[in-house]
């Protein structure tokens, strides 16, 4: 196919959307690459269409690599399923939910574990094992906030893939094949991702990594280590903290605070305490029940890290009226003080502390001298805490910073939960039937051509790789009424095609400052600029768009040179 530039639809325009934040965003909808259709659901043009499916080969490519086999399934799923993995209410209102004309529930796939999981019921002996299927499908989430174009949406296209083991070791093996093939791929698409610990979230299993591209457009936070190879999304970091004194205090005493709601304020008041020598309570509802999670006073509760240890479905603070009802008192004087009829939840940081501060479940009184092991009948101990920046490293002690991410990509140890649920069994063996032990692996497509965007423009446009560029090169016809320069530049890109180069002409009757201001938009990577004065002496002019340094180049050497730096460059 010819792709002259006066002949496709590249709709650029001179200025972004207003409602348009990310960098990503505004510069793909001024580049002709995305057009929305309505909140979360985007069109793509020609140029985004060749970017996304440049981006889908690459991972194609990789999946195949690790011995992957393509499938295609349904996007609309029957609830029975959903209902019987025990992830219809788990999902809440991010599933679209539909009733179709004979009554039946139906959903629009979020994903794909419980499908091809169906799928798997006709694998029925170990000899058929392992298997690595995968797709590349449409995915739906009712995101309550979509937002900065492709990278929060409520329709996208995903590479999700599942692999089904017999035991953990053939699980182990998978989950390395595709961590390797996913930093392939990253590397390939020129993207920053690092693999940081992640929480498994509503997929459940034993363990997941992310792949996180540094970004202020994102909206994960991941704690990484300034010394060590140590990265975990907050959701899941640990850090050390620094030993803290007791407070030398050994009876408990209750005292008045008028007016005291905040820790703040309780470190003021005559007979307080700093915040790190303070118990801050807070009254949670878990799937129902009232329960109390404990942290220092100077650390914040991740409530993420709750979810994750207790497995609750549904995780809320309670209301004033709920903390009134069950403790007695209103937020700003509860603790934990003497109950003995929730469950409480405590953070390690507050294991072995005395001296303690804390509410005393009676509106303006609070207690000193708290000895937790003595006074508060903890249920269980679990890692609750936010850690925040400039903590210590618990690998090599040194500090952690936060920096704001793009998740790129999330794989998860599933175990045997989908298995067991739908009865995905093999015989083993010894002819016993065992549960399928399977993992899951996404990577979003278009998510990581926004992320590509997100990462390599500057002030004049996008800086597409190679690999996943709309075109790898443009030659640009200075003035399309020199038929020198006509006829030069129609050679140089029939050569250029030739040569297997993804090249576009721009032949367009327009000024050449349009033309440049085009080319560095929407980000070919290489320019090749055909002019009368140049020409006259033999030359053309080259340009990369990474660093915009134009050079002169032979007319009859540029096709070779070009080809040869792109094929190095793929």
């Amino acid at each position: 196919m010819l792709m002259r530039w006066s002949k496709l639809f590249i709709p650029t325009l001179r200025d972004a959307p207003a409602d348009a934040e990310a960098a990503s965003h505004k510069l793909l909808v001024r580049g002709g690459f995305i057009r929305q259709l309505h909140a979360g659901h985007y069109s793509l043009l020609p140029l985004g269409l060749r970017v996304h499916e440049k981006v889908a080969a690459i991972v194609r490519e990789e999946m195949n690599e690790i011995g992957g086999q393509e499938f295609l399934l349904p996007a609309m799923h029957p609830a029975a399923i959903w209902k019987k993995s025990g992830r219809w209410e788990v999902m809440g209102d991010e599933m679209f939910r539909l009733v179709d004309r004979k009554g039946a529930e139906t959903a629009l796939g979020m994903t794909h574990e419980e499908i091809f999981t169906d799928l798997a019921l006709e694998i029925t002996s170990y000899k058929a094992l392992p298997q690595i299927w995968y797709q590349i499908q449409t995915k739906f989430r009712d995101e309550p906030r979509p937002k900065s174009g492709l990278l929060r949406v409520r329709e996208f296209a995903m590479k999700d893939s599942y692999s089904f083991d017999l035991d953990q070791a053939g699980l182990d093996s998978n989950f390395k094949l595709h961590h390797d093939a996913y930093v392939r791929i990253f590397d390939r698409l020129s993207l920053p991702a690092m693999p940081v610990e992640a929480s498994s979230g509503a997929m459940g299993g034993s363990g997941s990594t992310e792949f996180m591209v540094p970004s202020p457009a994102g909206e994960d936070d991941v704690v990484r280590c300034t010394n060590c190879d140590y990265a975990a999304n907050v959701e899941r970091a640990t850090s050390q903290l620094k030993a803290i004194d007791n407070r030398p205090i050994a009876d408990l005493e209750r005292f008045p605070t008028p007016g005291v709601r905040t820790i703040k304020e309780l470190a003021k008041v005559e007979g307080g305490a700093g915040a790190i020598h303070q118990i801050k309570t807070l009254v949670m509802v878990l799937d129902g029940a009232i329960t109390l999670a404990l942290v220092r006073g100077d650390h914040q509760l991740n409530v993420q890290k709750l979810q994750d240890h207790t497995g609750a479905i549904d995780i809320r603070p309670a209301t004033p009226e709920e903390a009134l009802e069950h403790l007695g008192a209103n937020p700003g004087s509860l603790g934990a003080v003497g109950v003995d009829n929730l469950r409480i939840i405590a953070d390690p940081a507050l294991e072995g502390r005395s001296g303690m501060a804390t509410g005393a479940n009676e509106d303006d009184w609070h207690y000193t001298g708290v000895d937790v092991a003595r006074d508060i009948t903890v249920t269980e101990w679990a890692d609750l805490r936010e850690v925040t920046a400039g903590e210590a490293c618990s690998n090599c002690g040194e500090k952690l910073e936060i920096v704001r991410c793009i998740e790129a990509a999330h794989i998860f140890k599933l175990g045997t939960k989908y298995a067991d649920a739908l009865g995905a069994t093999v015989l083993d063996p010894d002819g016993e039937e065992r549960p399928l032990i399977m993992g899951s692996y996404g990577i979003g497509i278009g998510r990581a051509v926004a992320a590509a965007a997100e990462t390599r423009h500057d002030d004049n446009g996008l800086i597409w790789p190679v690999s996943i560029a709309p075109y790898e090169a443009v030659v640009t016809i200075v003035s399309m009424k020199d038929d020198a320069s006509v006829i030069a530049g129609e050679a140089l890109y029939s050569e250029l095609r030739s040569l297997g180069i993804d090249v576009l002409l721009d032949d367009r009757d327009a000024r050449a400052g349009v033309k440049f201001a085009d080319a560095e938009l929407i980000g070919v990577p290489y320019r090749v600029t055909i002019g009368p004065k140049a020409l006259a002496e033999g030359e053309v002019e080259f340009t990369p768009r990474a660093s915009g340094e134009t050079s002169r180049v032979a007319l009859d050497a540029i096709a070779s040179q070009l080809a040869e730096t792109i094929i190095a460059a793929r």
